[in-house]
């Protein structure tokens, strides 16, 4: 990775340094992906065979597994894999299974009572994208909340064909129905239905630019969405107590996800930057996936700084999705950070252990959006409302507030809804 000395840079060159790869968008993905979601719209099924062989090359059969056939099919994994993905369950559920809201209550003023409630969204589908290798984390961090939400319909997305693992992890997590139906049409199947799939109330799932784009074009529409997701991206702060094996290591597994992904490494020498680079160098010969990885470091850098306190604020100026802090003491940096996914403290915490197993979501906001959103949790998969009671005293006590307010703005009907309850009207 190129190294860079920060403070040698000038303020135009520090911001240059931290902006992402442009993303691929442009007009001719959006009308794309707006003609796919109008075909499903319009012609249901008939659309999602078209373009499973168009865009998949696969003539499906059936376009539903239901969960008698996922227990069946999910059964002929291997009792190792099953293991692994029962004892990710365990920590996922513990850990969401903590996050259940609790109802709020307050008398605001005697006689005026106000709540704050919670429910499970009704409808939610989930995506998981195909690719080379199936992903049977991204079942377990969407699926294992919606059904301890309590989510009534929870049906899952995912391209053709159906790895029996995918098959396994959603029947355990309690997924009712899988449809073999990948990219845009499948975000457009949830959106509107169709003679087979049920229309959804919220979607979850990340996905390339055409299912991002899908998602971004349904929720404009009334469909709501967990968040946009971009490339994968970490970030980590090193000193020089770090072992630059531990840290190439977790730059390089970030770096596999695709040629989009995006490592950096904030650290406090030159030294210790290059042995980093020589580890790099050295593991990522390693990998089945060395082409992907290595495309991924060329847009990735090392920044050498002064400090830690330094350290923290380019990384808030980055915003990473991962952010990985491999110092002497990691704890004392959290005060100092903001804008971030998800913090792995430690040289023991490798990113990996919250995508698969730790308990934590790994489904995280990326391209800089953690300044404003938040990781995928229990309370995405409900809705909240409010209620208030009031009594003839609290009515009478704060009626005069209500009816100046509202003949302020104009709003007689408003002040009259109060007023006719205070002339003797019969509750």
């Amino acid at each position: 990775m190129d190294i860079i000395n920060w403070n040698q840079q000038t303020t135009e060159s520090q911001e240059k340094f931290l902006a992402r790869a442009e993303q691929v968008q442009g007009k001719s993905l959006t009308q794309t992906v707006a003609d796919i979601l109008e075909n499903v719209r319009r012609n249901g099924n008939q659309a999602l065979y078209q373009y499973s062989e168009q865009f998949d090359g696969q003539k499906l059969e059936q376009l539903v597994i239901d969960s008698d056939e996922l227990r069946q099919r999910g059964n002929n994994i291997p009792d190792a894999l099953k293991q692994a993905i029962d004892a990710a369950i365990v920590n996922i559920e513990k850990f969401h299974g903590a996050q259940a809201f609790q109802p709020v209550t307050v008398e605001t003023q005697p006689g005026i009572v106000c709540e704050l409630r919670s429910e499970a969204i009704e409808r939610v589908g989930l995506y998981v994208p195909g690719g080379s290798a199936p992903l049977v984390s991204s079942v377990l961090m969407q699926a294992l909340p919606a059904k301890i939400a309590g989510c009534e319909v929870r049906i899952l997305t995912t391209p053709p064909p159906v790895n029996n693992a995918i098959c396994y992890a959603a029947w355990r997590c309690g997924v009712q129905q899988v449809f073999p139906v990948g990219g845009a049409q499948a975000i457009a199947a949830l959106a509107y239905g169709t003679e087979t799939i049920p229309k959804v109330d919220k979607i979850f799932g990340p996905g390339n630019r055409f299912v991002t784009e899908a998602k971004t074009q349904v929720s404009q529409t009334g469909t709501a969405i967990d968040m946009p997701a971009g490339p994968s991206e970490v970030l980590v702060i090193a000193d020089d107590s770090a072992n630059p094996a531990f840290v190439a290591a977790d730059l390089l597994s970030q770096a596999e996800h695709g040629e989009d992904s995006q490592t950096m490494l904030v650290c406090l020498s030159q030294r210790f930057a290059g042995s980093v680079n020589a580890e790099l160098d050295r593991q990522l010969q390693t990998l089945s996936r060395k082409n992907i990885a290595a495309e991924a470091l060329k847009q990735s850098r090392t920044f050498i700084c002064d400090s830690l306190e330094e350290a923290t604020q380019i990384s808030n100026a980055y915003s990473p999705e991962h952010l990985i802090i491999q110092t002497e003491n990691p704890r004392e940096l959290l005060p100092k950070l903001r804008a971030v996914g998800s913090i792995f403290l430690g040289a023991w915490s490798p990113e990996s252990i919250g995508d698969y197993a730790s308990g934590t979501n790994h489904v995280l906001p990326t391209y800089g959006a953690s300044r404003s959103a938040s990781s995928l949790s229990l309370a995405d998969f409900c809705r909240r409302y409010t209620v208030q009671e009031l009594s003839r005293t609290g009515l009478d006590e704060l009626s005069q507030t209500v009816i100046t307010l509202a003949n302020a703005e104009g709003l007689d009907a408003h002040a009259n809804a109060v007023s006719v309850r205070l002339e003797g009207g019969q509750g």
